[in-house]
């Protein structure tokens, strides 16, 4: 199965993969149901989750149901347990939609649901990061998840999300990111795709991210809060809701 996994995501491109998904997804789910692990985004229960991963495979880590992944779930709780999310009236920028989020998102009454992307089939507003076509200080919050890593100056496109929050608004710009690591590595003259997934862990990846990322997003403007949201739950929670211990989400404020 992980040969299987890996050749998929690696061979078809990622709007094909998301129309596919909607079609083998309730399959999945229904052959792995059982009661090891929770899915904590619709609630649903399995024997197992499934592995992903471009380059070197996780296990475990794919919901049958959402298609979350530890970050989606992550982010998730910490939106239903620390934010106002879910009840405060507000404008959302979503970039690069995930499924996990996109339908339930669209149909909560307190949202006024905006999303963006150059590629997504589930994207309202075709646009380049970098030169967004929204006024200034037009969205209360932002979600811009596992996308920055793709940009090639991602200075610019932090300098566009700033442009666009409110002034007292908030963000969550996640990144895969290395915490062993203390600085940011890029090096534009790796250019084959097997050796780009093999040093930056994805083929269209640009760089791996340090701890200097959120030191990044301050000299753009932003206050950061670097909120390890594991910390505040408990071993067999981790476990069950199938997380990476230790994950830091990048919280920003204007």
């Amino acid at each position: 199965m992980k040969k299987t996994f890996k050749l998929i995501l690696n061979l078809i491109p990622r709007p094909i993969l998301i129309r596919l998904s909607y079609l083998v997804r309730p399959i999945i789910a229904f052959a792995l149901k059982g009661n090891n692990f929770v899915d904590p985004i619709d609630g649903k229960k399995f024997k197992s989750f499934l592995p992903y991963g471009y380059e070197n495979q996780r296990e475990n880590v794919l919901s049958p149901s959402t298609l979350s992944l530890e970050r989606h779930r992550l982010l998730w709780l910490y939106l239903r347990g620390n934010t106002n999310f879910f009840t405060k009236s507000i404008k959302l920028l979503h970039f690069a939609p995930e499924q996990a989020f996109y339908k339930r998102f669209k149909k909560l009454k307190n949202i006024e649901y905006v999303t963006t992307d150059l590629n997504s089939p589930l994207a309202d507003v075709k646009a380049d990061i970098c030169n967004l076509p929204f006024d200034d200080n037009s969205f209360d919050v932002i979600l811009c998840n596992h996308v920055l890593e793709h940009i090639p100056n991602d200075t610019k496109a932090m300098q566009e999300l700033y442009r666009i929050l409110k002034p007292g608004g908030w963000g969550v710009l996640q990144i895969p990111q290395d915490l062993n690591r203390a600085t940011t590595f890029e090096d534009n003259s790796i250019t084959d795709k097997n050796e780009r997934a093999k040093i930056f862990g994805q083929y269209d990846h640009v760089r791996i991210y340090g701890r200097d990322y959120f030191e990044k997003l301050r000299t753009v403007g932003f206050t950061v809060e670097e909120v390890d949201f594991t910390a505040s739950l408990s071993s067999s929670e981790i476990e069950k809701y199938c997380l990476a211990k230790n994950e830091i989400i990048p919280v920003v404020r204007k």
